[in-house]
């Protein structure tokens, strides 16, 4: 059902925040099936008032970069995670294509490459972490390493919830060094990945997005749906919680995440520095 501007549900329904250490996270009240990846419950009422309205937000979200830039104050670190085919990608232009390039940076993580291996998983992501004033943009992240690998059976138990923990500590120091976290879990259903996959084959200027692990990979529904549980169980904090997308539309995507940044954006209190008043008596020749 439609959900009308004045009766909209509230964000928290959709976190997850109460993970605090892996053995915290045992047995939490966490379930991802619970959520319908088809529901549309930020929607306003039809597709067309919910693509002027991610539109307008998408605007809004331009001018609150630019105070955000000048302010320095503080730093955003937006997480998208999703399985192949989840809209990771259209969210980027969907919601964050009216930015200004100065300012904003995505990073598209693709398997580790020989000298990253040769690190600690997260030497890589530490790298490529926003600075004081920037937006930076996860496709994929550091998510990936207590996902493959676990779906993969190439890390244990033990290992995972150790990585877990790591995890947890790694984005609470981000945090209390002046970085917002948000992450954002794209929650499609199996037959909207089939669509999405079919589409792709069907269209040859889509080709170069399929690869032949796709089907593959697919073949492990469950598995990943299971560790995506695990992950967002273990690993929504207070400082930085999972919001649940559901993402079968892809209006819908853009609609809720678009609301979320600009809320966050809007809570800090962003201005812009004080003005020189040696300034305002000059006058250019």
């Amino acid at each position: 059902m439609a959900t009308k501007k004045n009766d909209s549900p509230r964000i928290a329904a959709f976190q997850h925040a109460r993970a605090c250490s892996p053995q915290a996270s045992r047995g939490r009240a966490f379930e991802l099936k619970r959520f319908d990846p088809a529901s549309k419950p930020f929607s306003l009422g039809d597709k067309a008032t919910d693509k002027t309205a991610a539109a307008a937000l998408a605007t809004d979200l331009d001018k609150l970069q630019d105070v955000f830039y000048a302010d320095r104050r503080y730093k955003l670190l937006v997480v998208l995670q999703g399985t192949d085919t989840a809209g990771k990608d259209g969210t980027i232009r969907g919601v964050f294509g009216q930015t200004s390039a100065l300012g904003v940076h995505t990073v598209a993580w693709k398997a580790p490459s020989i000298d990253e291996l040769a690190h600690d998983y997260l030497w890589r992501i530490h790298q490529q972490v926003p600075r004081l004033g920037e937006f930076v943009i996860f496709n994929r992240s550091h998510y990936e390493d207590v996902l493959v690998p676990v779906v993969k059976g190439w890390i244990d138990r033990k290992q995972t919830e150790q990585r877990f923990a790591q995890i947890n500590d790694f984005e609470r120091m981000l945090v209390e060094a002046g970085t917002v976290v948000l992450k954002f879990l794209l929650h499609i259903s199996k037959e909207e990945q089939r669509l999405r996959l079919q589409e792709r084959l069907d269209d040859p200027t889509k080709h170069w997005k399929f690869a032949a692990g796709d089907l593959e990979e697919r073949k492990s529904w469950d598995a990943y749906q299971a560790a995506y549980s695990a992950a967002v169980a273990a690993t929504g904090t207070p400082w930085a919680p999972w919001t649940i997308v559901p993402s079968d539309s892809k209006t819908h995507r853009n609609l809720m995440i678009a609301r979320v940044v600009k809320d966050t954006l809007e809570r800090l209190k962003l201005r812009y520095p004080p003005g020189d008043p040696a300034l305002s008596n000059i006058r250019v020749p």
